[in-house]
């Protein structure tokens, strides 16, 4: 299940408020408890986000 920190992570980086090393370094402090799964639909809804 994908926390509301993760959830509030990806909509910073859909809006632009994180530099490039801020994204790197907070996806960093949780990726490492994340499921092939929750990857997975992370991926997709950044994804999702640069197609528009």
């Amino acid at each position: 299940m994908i926390t509301k920190e993760v959830n509030d992570w990806i909509k910073k980086v859909q809006t632009g408020n994180y530099s490039s090393w801020d994204i790197m370094e907070e996806f960093a402090k949780f990726s490492k408890h994340l499921t092939k799964e929750e990857f997975s639909q992370i991926t997709k809804r950044l994804k999702a986000h640069v197609k528009h």
